[in-house]
């Protein structure tokens, strides 16, 4: 037991000498860390931090970007649709010019056949009428000379004009 109690009593002195070298060993291990592993570590992740906070940054810039490009694309969207209703309108009123047109010219078309028409008949008219006037003169000479071979009481040269009359007509 003697000597469980010189252990225990040795164990339990206080050395002042050990536990000062002890902490000067401890602050030289600290300063030793906060030189060679705290200073690179700390300078890592402030590099770290701030490719970090570049890369926010760019997202943040594309996610911008990606929202006015999207903007504009529907601002080209709706000119489009815009274009399209008016190229759908002027098509639509050109065709209605070009039907109203060809309505037109159409009727103007009518108009010079039905001219052209009237023309021809009065044409035929007047050809018919000289024709009548034609065969009606060579009666009246054909007439006049058979008056002129035998001669007629007047009712007889009455009777011989009618029926040559009713023969022109029969001819017509």
């Amino acid at each position: 037991m003697l000597t469980e109690s010189l252990v225990l009593g040795e164990a339990m002195h206080f050395n002042g000498g050990d536990i000062i070298f002890q902490l000067i060993m401890f602050i030289i291990l600290l300063a030793l860390i906060k030189k060679f592993a705290f200073g690179p570590l700390m300078g890592i992740m402030k590099e770290r931090e701030s490719h970090i906070a570049g890369e926010i940054e760019a997202a943040e810039n594309s996610r911008a970007e990606a929202k006015k490009a999207l903007e504009e694309q529907r601002e080209l969207i709706k000119q489009s649709r815009t274009e399209a209703a008016q190229l759908i309108e002027n098509a639509r009123k050109q065709g209605d010019a070009q039907r109203e047109e060809i309505i037109s010219a159409a009727r103007a078309e009518s108009e010079r056949i039905k001219e052209s028409a009237k023309i021809e008949i009065e044409h035929q008219k007047e050809q018919a009428i000289a024709a009548l006037r034609e065969q009606v003169a060579s009666l009246s000479v054909m007439i006049a000379s058979k008056v002129i071979e035998r001669e007629l009481s007047e009712a007889d040269q009455q009777k011989l004009i009618n029926e040559y009359i009713n023969g022109a007509g029969d001819q017509l």
